[in-house]
Order: structure tokens, then sequence, then C-alpha cells
């Protein structure tokens, strides 16, 4: 691609401009629901995208629906709302479909796949949280294309996350994305029913959901989906005060990526902030510490300069914490200089500080992260 023509994409929409991108999915687009098989050549010229956008650089995550759709037709379940445990029995066999039709059309583009499981609990319980967090952005790091789904198989009613829209903004959250994309049957968010109402009018942009926005919202369901506009503007208040700009946008056509950078018609919901300072005021501002770590004059400086903590500039550990929990970070004299998500518990902690990165496998008899506290998790007060 030419160096004007990516200027241009880039002025024409946020999607060329974005460093990390999740893409989800809707059902309807990716599978034939009389026959449950895949529609391979739209979910080919999905691949095709996905590697024009991995040759600019950008990083991007995959949220799929469809599982349920493809595995009840192989299972023979008739056509109608499925119980719980059969929802769940088809999601077993169609991930494996659904997964392997993945495989094949990246692979094609030299891409590889990496499945990842997710329920609610995944993202509200703060070690879990940052579990999956580390092997997201390691798997983006490798190269790899995540490719994620909600946990049907073992989720229930009380912890599901009900739809992939919003699925997709927690991923976006979790990962600091800076654009999520939620391809679907519509161009985005209407007036009114543009199936119904004539005048219907398309909003281009949106900059804050009033209730005059989500007055717009209808909520149309397809037989083998959970999501309607409702569930798009609830995905889009999670990664808006994330700071992640998201488009709804048609995807029935194929190339559908490729459309969105080339400035086809969509809603872009834009956020006032950016990941990074969305993430920091989160950090800062709405988790109360669970406990301190002391540093020393040099780890102080390296933390100013913009670098990670770890353990060697740890001179102690204050109170009782768990891996991902918020702690304060404090000078030998007791000024605090930040906050920050530390990677290791408290009993760790103390085992490790003052000790080289190297050294923390035989002190803990494991390979943990090089870092007590990584500056993507640091917030310097």
């Amino acid at each position: 691609m030419s160096a004007d023509k990516a200027s241009r994409q880039a002025a024409a929409s946020p999607l060329a401009a974005g460093r990390r991108v999740v893409v989800k999915i809707g059902s309807a687009l990716l599978v034939d629901p009389d026959r449950g098989t895949v529609y391979r050549r739209w979910l080919e010229s999905l691949a095709a995208d996905v590697a024009a956008m991995r040759k600019r650089g950008q990083e991007v995550v995959i949220v799929s629906s469809g599982a349920i759709a493809v595995g009840r037709r192989h299972l023979g379940f008739p056509d109608g709302e499925l119980r719980l445990e059969e929802k769940q029995a088809a999601a077993a066999t169609g991930m494996v479909r659904l997964a392997h039709a993945y495989l094949e059309v990246l692979a094609e583009h030299a891409l590889t796949v990496a499945q990842v499981l997710l329920t609610l609990d995944d993202s509200e319980n703060r070690r879990r949280y940052l579990n999956a967090r580390t092997t997201l952005t390691t798997l983006l790091k490798l190269g790899a294309v995540p490719l994620i789904n909600e946990n049907d198989t073992v989720a229930t009613d009380e912890i599901r996350f009900g739809d992939n829209d919003r699925l997709a903004a927690r991923v976006a959250a979790m990962i600091s994305a800076d654009v999520l994309v939620l391809l679907s049957h519509v161009d985005g968010l209407y007036s009114a029913d543009p199936r119904s109402e004539a005048d219907a009018r398309h909003i281009p942009e949106v900059h804050a959901i009033t209730p005059e926005i989500a007055a717009m919202a209808s909520a149309d369901i397809s037989p083998d989906g959970r999501g309607g506009m409702v569930t798009k503007l609830d995905a889009a208040r999670i990664a808006n005060a994330a700071g992640c700009r998201m488009a709804i946008a048609d995807g029935t056509a194929e190339h559908p990526l490729r459309r969105i950078a080339d400035g086809a018609r969509c809603t872009w919901f834009m956020p006032a902030a950016t990941p990074q300072s969305a993430r920091e005021r989160w950090i800062a501002g709405s988790l109360n510490p669970a406990g301190a770590i002391v540093v020393d004059a040099g780890a102080v400086k390296a933390l100013k300069n913009g670098k990670s903590l770890l353990p060697a500039g740890i001179v102690a550990v204050e109170g009782d914490f768990q891996r991902g929990d918020t702690v304060a970070v404090k000078t030998v004299a007791g000024a605090l200089i930040g906050r920050g998500l530390v990677a290791y518990a408290s009993d760790d902690a103390r085992r490790i500080k003052g000790y080289k990165s190297s050294e923390i496998e035989g002190l803990l008899g494991y390979r943990g992260r090089d870092e007590m506290i990584h500056r993507d998790d640091l917030v310097l007060s």
C-alpha cells in the first residue's frame, strides 16, 4: 500500500488509524442458518482484510459468534429457543468447527490463530482479568490472532456476558484496544427503525450516549443470536469508558473491514479519552490500594523515566494482597509516588524483593513476570 493511500484511509475512517483492533462478528454473517455451515467465501475475505491490517502494523483480535448456530445443526436440534444445556452442547461441537474454519482461512496468509474462551468472571475477578490480559497481549506480541468467544460450554445464566457485543467491549477494555468494530447486519444507529420508518435518519457519529440516543435502539434479536441495538449501545458505553472508539457496521458484503477503512457508512462512537488515559484514571481513582510497595531511589528514578517496577528496586512490602490487586508505590521516606496493579501476591513479593528478575524462578519455583508492576499498569502521582 502506498503512503498516499494509507493517509487517505486514515482520514476516511478511524479503523485504519487503530493500533489494536477488536472485531466482533455476528452469527448471521458467518453461518448459514439452514445448513449450519460457515460462509466460507465471506470468511476468506475477512481473513484477507485481517492480513492487510497486520501488514499495516495493526494488531487484531477477533470475537466470533456462531458456535451455537453451527453446533445445533450438527447435533440435530430443531429451530427455536434452546435450553441452557442444549446451547452448551451445541457450542461444544460448534466451536471446534468454527475455530477450524478460522485456522484454515488465516493460515492462507501465514497467520496463527489462538483460541481463547472467556466467561464474565474472567473480566471481573482481578486475578483472572490480569491472567487473561497478559495472555492476550502476549499472543499479540508473538504475532498471533486471538479468536475469542464466550465459554458457552460452562457458563450459566448467572455468569454469562449475555451476548458477544458486550464480550467484545470487555475484551477491548481489557487489552486497551483503541478500536472496536461490531460487524452485523446493520450499518449503524438510526433515529428510528429503518425497516418500519421510511424517514429514519442514519447517525454517523456519537460523542455521548444520551437518553435521546438510547431511545433510538431497538432490541432486534436473531434466532441464533442474543444481541440487538440495545446491547450494541451497552458495548459502546463499555468501550468508550475505556477510551476505545467503537463502530457499528454492516458486515454482510465481502471484505467488510476494508470497506470500513475506505469510508463505508457506519456509526462511530467516539470516547472522550484515549485507552491509556482512561486506564490510568481507573487505576488512580477507582481502586483502593490493598497494600504498598516501598522502593529505593534508583527505582523512583526509573519509574519517572517510564520504566516498569522491577523486584530489584523494592526494599519493603506492606500489607496482604493478591496478584492483580492495586497497591500504592512509596519512597523510603513514605512519599506516595503512584499506584499500580501488582503481578505477585504479597508473600511472593516479599520473597523476591531486592533480587534480579533472572532470580525469580529460583526463589519461587516458577517463572513469573519480570516486573513487579508493568509500566502499563502503573500510574504516577
